[in-house]
């Protein structure tokens, strides 16, 4: 029996605001590896989740865990746009990743 999909947050912005004010949010491993790796440090990540909209076209939902990935994308202090993929169930938030809006990787 498949199980029924999680429903997205209709007041999303605030619950990631709640989180953030709270520290209730926890970076998993790839999010650390790739914030260093692209030298985005974490007052920007946080600002970006404090002060920026949810880019719905790249949200998904992600049929393995039945949660939604939330794409949150904001300007940094110098307007560069970042990217920041969350999911947040209940009152806690996870940093799935973090990226550069229309940067290439040099990889």
């Amino acid at each position: 029996m498949k199980k029924k999909r999680s429903e997205k947050l209709q007041n999303l912005l605030e619950v990631i605001k709640v989180c953030v004010i709270k520290g209730n949010y926890t970076f998993l491993s790839h999010a650390n590896e790739r914030r260093i790796e692209r030298g985005i440090d974490l007052p920007t990540i946080l600002d970006v989740l404090m002060t920026g909209y949810e880019e719905k076209r790249k949200t998904t939902f992600d049929e393995k865990r039945n949660n939604w990935k939330n794409a949150i994308r904001g300007k940094t202090l110098d307007e560069a746009d970042v990217r920041v993929i969350v999911t947040v169930e209940n009152d806690d938030m996870l940093i799935i990743t973090v990226m550069y809006v229309g940067v290439v990787d040099e990889k």
